[in-house]
């Protein structure tokens, strides 16, 4: 089906935002549409996976958003590339009130999608953000857990000391989420396959933009470290939940909190829907997988909102 695709901005707690809202075909501007915000994972932008299932859903006869995030690609935001939970959470609460605004979208019928971190960040929104009547997630991760395997003290020392060095006028730092290509990750000695693909998906043709330029502020990385994606589902997690994950294990722990966030969840509507022999990455992008996912959500939404 053909759907409409328009370059949009709402507010973002005193930023402009920039998003693409998808309209589907046939769409009649004094209807009321169920809608459903798509969110980014991160170091990605609006232009990848999230606007993948964005038209995918909208192909279905969903009103459907994706945006990036603050700081980030098209978005405002100063200083650049940083990555924010709080303010990530926020970003979805203010596409919930754009969508809102709009006369043809049913303010008790809207729902969220989150990839990867995005869908931790979605799951975390919609706890406190009753608005939200219906949530998924496609690989969704803890980013917060994430980043704290591994030394978490020794690198929270490391961004302290980083800070110290731009408050007396140092240069801010800025790395990088993955290795910039195969080589340099090979030089590196990092065999995983979440790392191995999402350079072959981020930094060629299959997916890379430039709202997504591989770039991180260092000491951003402190406010993610404190983050816990799934703190208090077991009390405020109430809404419907479908979960998509792959079978295919890499070291983004997709799996594992998947299957930490069915178990814990307080909804009583929740359902764990396997992809067999899909990886992580092959549910951003590649056809097959995807269309999976995408049936197993378009049915639940179909349900739920």
């Amino acid at each position: 089906m053909q759907v409409t695709k328009t370059d949009v901005q709402f507010n973002g707690k005193g930023l402009q935002l920039a998003g693409h809202l998808y309209l589907p075909e046939g769409f009649i501007g004094n209807k009321k549409y169920p809608a459903i915000v798509c969110v980014h994972p991160g170091s990605s932008c609006k232009d990848q996976t999230a606007g993948i299932y964005a038209g995918k859903l909208a192909e279905q006869g969903y009103i459907t958003i994706a945006f990036d995030a603050s700081y980030q690609g098209e978005s405002e935001g100063e200083p650049r590339y940083i990555e924010d939970p709080s303010a990530r959470v926020e970003d979805i609460r203010c596409a919930v009130d754009y969508l809102s605004s709009l006369d043809y979208v049913d303010e008790n019928r809207i729902g969220v999608l989150g990839v990867c971190a995005g869908g931790g960040y979605a799951v975390n929104a919609a706890m406190t953000e009753r608005r939200i009547k219906a949530v998924g997630t496609v690989v969704g991760a803890n980013i917060g857990r994430l980043y704290r395997e591994g030394d978490a003290i020794k690198a929270l020392e490391g961004i302290g000391k980083q800070r110290t060095a731009e408050a007396r006028g140092a240069e801010p730092m800025i790395t990088n989420w993955i290795p910039n290509s195969q080589e340099e990750r090979e030089k590196a000695g990092i065999t995983d396959i979440d790392i191995t693909e999402a350079v072959d998906y981020y930094t060629t043709p299959r997916g890379q933009s430039p709202n997504s330029p591989n770039k991180l502020k260092f000491t951003s990385i402190g406010s993610v470290m404190a983050f816990d994606a799934f703190h208090l589902v077991e009390e405020f997690l109430t809404q419907p939940l479908q979960i998509v994950i792959g079978t295919v294990q890499g070291g983004f722990g997709s799996i594992k909190d998947g299957q930490e966030l069915y178990t814990r969840a307080a909804s009583v509507k929740k359902n764990l829907f396997v992809v067999d022999g899909a990886s992580h990455y092959d549910l951003y992008d590649k056809p097959e997988p995807v269309n999976k996912a995408v049936e197993k959500l378009v049915g639940f939404y179909k349900e739920n909102l």
